[in-house]
């Protein structure tokens, strides 16, 4: 006799970023009842939110519809909605009008920006995680330059024209590029008061080096490659303050205030509310970043049927140090869960989970980026050339790929970046466009 719907195995998962929908995706043809969660219903593509934010692409170009790609799986159901609370002994999830019963838990809620107990930083200093953030720093970066071509003297001009990115990771040194390319590059025959070439792009970071987790060679060539470009790089370089229009750091033992308008921030992240949530319900451990510290198979400790999976999960089992919070990471977790679950319900076993290390990749301008790829370490043209294809690749939809593809052939060949409108009202509370 047939299962009937009603009476197959239900897995709830939390989260449609890479980890929740691979998890669905892998899950499609098994046995198995799958209801995904999320608040947005898009899945965004997040390692070229920075292009977003710089205008080189625009939000539709690296999202897709949650339901699109999923709408073939008839045994996935797409919510949108927040999930409030969870009740493990009831095998329950709690959104704002229902609760919805589980037999498997997936949470893979992802991160998001961590100030480190300076939260007032954030109205100053944007973090880049969402569509949502990316087009305020979009907004940012645009006013900035309309509002210098307003101002009468060379000081203010500066003011406006002075970029602070704290956070030398891939994030920040991918935007930092992409920012300096527009300023000297895009811009440069758009104003009439201003020069936009004399913009300051300050890229800081705490560590002594960018992108402290990649080889040293290939941090020392992402330096070189930035400052070819006219960024500022400044390493040993910590924020210990955050206001208006000021950044304070220090470097050793000196302090230092530069006046900047537009300040963005990629320097930490901590794990969503969920994981408060988790740790208060089953009593789960977490790190110092919030992340749910996770048994070989994924599970919650002490619980057979709830998985965290993705950057909300840390995972030590490899190597003894916490897996990356990238997006391949994610990818096979989602994954190995959704095999593993399949698994159980077959009364089968599979292999332990062991993450297969692709690489890393971070673009640093045109003609420029860095790869390390474990057996072979690239940079230059032939490192961009990877870049460009694999995080093509990776994009979930086919008119994402063409869409995308066409988009930075036009910029290659024009200098231009298309997307670069001021979408949302001028008036912030930190930013006034009207002198």
């Amino acid at each position: 006799m047939s299962q009937t719907t009603k009476s197959l195995h239900h897995v709830v998962i939390i989260g449609g970023g890479f980890g929740g929908l691979y998890a669905a995706q892998t899950l499609a043809k098994s046995p198995v009842k799958v209801t995904l969660i999320d608040k947005r219903n898009f899945h965004v593509f997040q390692p070229l939110l920075y292009q977003v934010a710089t205008g080189g692409l625009s939000p539709a170009d690296i999202s897709s519809p949650i339901r699109a790609l999923v709408n073939k799986n008839k045994n996935i159901q797409v919510l949108m909605g927040e999930v409030l609370d969870i009740n493990p002994e009831k095998q329950t999830v709690k959104l704002r009008h229902k609760e919805i019963a589980y037999d498997s838990l997936i949470v893979a809620t992802g991160v998001t920006h961590q100030y480190f107990g300076n939260e007032d930083w954030e109205n100053h200093a944007p973090g880049l995680k969402t569509i949502e953030d990316a087009l305020e720093i979009r907004r940012r970066i645009f006013i900035a330059f309309e509002a210098a071509e307003k101002e009468t003297t060379a000081e203010k001009q500066q003011d406006w024209l002075t970029f602070a990115i704290i956070g030398a990771g891939p994030a920040g040194v991918e935007l930092a590029g992409a920012l300096a390319e527009v300023a000297h590059g895009t811009l440069k025959d758009d104003f009439r008061n201003i020069d936009t070439a004399k913009a300051k792009i300050i890229l800081f970071s705490s560590r002594d080096r960018v992108l402290p987790t990649y080889p040293d060679k290939l941090s020392l060539k992402a330096q070189k490659s930035l400052e070819g470009l006219g960024v500022i790089v400044k390493t040993g370089a910590r924020a210990i303050d955050i206001q208006k229009d000021t950044l304070t750091i220090r470097i050793g033992d000196r302090v230092e205030k530069i006046a900047a308008k537009t300040i963005v921030w990629t320097a930490g992240m901590k794990a969503s509310g969920m994981s408060k949530i988790l740790a208060e319900r089953t009593g789960v451990q977490i790190d110092r970043s919030g992340r749910i510290i996770v048994a070989k198979d994924f599970k919650l400790p002490g619980y057979d049927n709830i998985f965290a999976i993705g950057d909300l999960a840390h995972y030590a089992h490899q190597d003894n140090k916490p897996l990356p919070g990238i997006a391949p990471v994610a990818m096979q977790e989602g994954q190995y869960v959704a095999r593993l679950i399949t698994s159980n319900i077959k009364g089968e076993t599979i292999r332990p989970f062991y993450y297969f290390d692709s690489g890393s990749l971070a673009v640093i301008g045109k003609h420029e980026a860095v790869v390390d790829l474990g057996f072979i370490k690239l940079s230059g043209f032939l490192a961009w050339c990877v870049w460009m294809f694999i995080h093509v690749f990776y994009l979930l939809e086919f008119d994402n790929k063409l869409i995308v593809m066409i988009q930075w052939a036009w910029n290659y060949f024009t200098f231009s970046k298309g997307a670069r409108l001021i979408t949302t009202p001028a008036e912030h509370p930190t930013i006034q466009l009207d002198n």
